[in-house]
């Protein structure tokens, strides 16, 4: 959601339950203008909400020019003040999802995880290790190795880590929003003056915003009507399982809001005939795992 008039276009997902005080959207709208010339961003997108125990995630992202690389996020627990995360690597994917549980609210906060590590005689493995512990014998009256292991990831990193992984996931945007030029770089379409109403009620009018995958897959016959500078990324119909997205019209046919059924809290709204559009995601930053089975 673009921070510019931030406290307009938040209403438009006010029927699926994100609603900020009027403090909340006072000081988003002008922190955020802060943020945007200190980092020298070319746009500054309120994320959303990542609630926890004690404490919440206010998430902001900058970006450049170039929309879909040049790409910061950062956090802030007053709306005030903004901390940036770290990018998220692999290996810190892996790691984080080691980690159960609701976020406490407290980035320096350590995750601790338990594994059995693989002995000689076959017994239960855990492929990684880290810090060893030794366990006394009241047998033989040594110190003998421990075979649990134990895996620390900072709540800092799984916060950095889930924001990619709901941005992979689910993050979306018309089709035609954006167009990729003949360099490789990703940009807003200038000409673009939104979906009409019988677009809008379709999923291959919403693309994914991140390198395609299942476009790779498309045949030469598949991809002979489709715009090299429009249809560049995956779109929501070709998503596996089908039916995790909900899909509705509110005030008539003026707005249509997309839920997301794999992260709940994820709300993608958009206005027929304008170049309104935008989302949000507020909850615990749990993906929904049983989504297949409630299909």
């Amino acid at each position: 959601m673009d921070s510019e008039g931030l406290h307009l276009n938040i209403d438009y997902v006010g029927s699926s339950g994100i609603i900020l005080s009027p403090e909340q959207k006072a000081a988003l709208q002008t922190s955020l203008v802060i943020l945007k010339n200190s980092g020298k961003f070319h746009r500054v997108y309120f994320w959303g909400k990542i609630l926890g125990v004690k404490d919440d995630y206010f998430i902001a992202q900058g970006v450049g020019r170039d929309e879909m690389e040049n790409r910061k996020t950062f956090y802030s627990k007053d709306c005030v003040h903004w901390g940036l995360l770290p990018p998220a690597t692999k290996a810190m994917k892996e790691q984080s999802k080691l980690a159960k549980g609701r976020f406490t609210g407290d980035p320096s906060y350590e995750f601790e995880h338990t594994e059995q590590k693989k002995t000689e005689d076959g017994e239960e493995a855990g492929e990684e290790e880290t810090k060893t512990k030794m366990r006394f014998s009241t047998a033989t009256g040594e110190f003998k190795e421990n075979n649990e292991t134990t895996i620390t990831i900072k709540e800092e990193d799984r916060l950095s880590s889930v924001i990619a992984e709901i941005d992979e996931d689910v993050k979306i945007v018309p089709r035609s929003a954006f167009i990729k030029t003949p360099d490789g770089k990703v940009n807003g379409n200038r000409s673009f003056e939104g979906l009409s109403v019988s677009e809008s009620a379709k999923l291959c009018s919403y693309m994914h915003f991140r390198d395609p995958i299942n476009l790779e897959e498309k045949s030469l016959l598949q991809k002979a009507n489709l715009d090299k500078a429009i249809d560049f990324m995956d779109t929501l119909e070709e998503d596996i399982p089908k039916g995790s997205w909900s899909l509705q019209f509110e005030r008539g046919s003026g707005l249509v809001t997309l839920r997301s059924l794999l992260w709940l809290g994820y709300v993608f709204y958009h206005v027929p005939g304008s170049q309104l559009y935008g989302s949000c995601y507020v909850g615990n930053g749990e993906k929904n795992l049983d989504l297949p089975f409630m299909l």
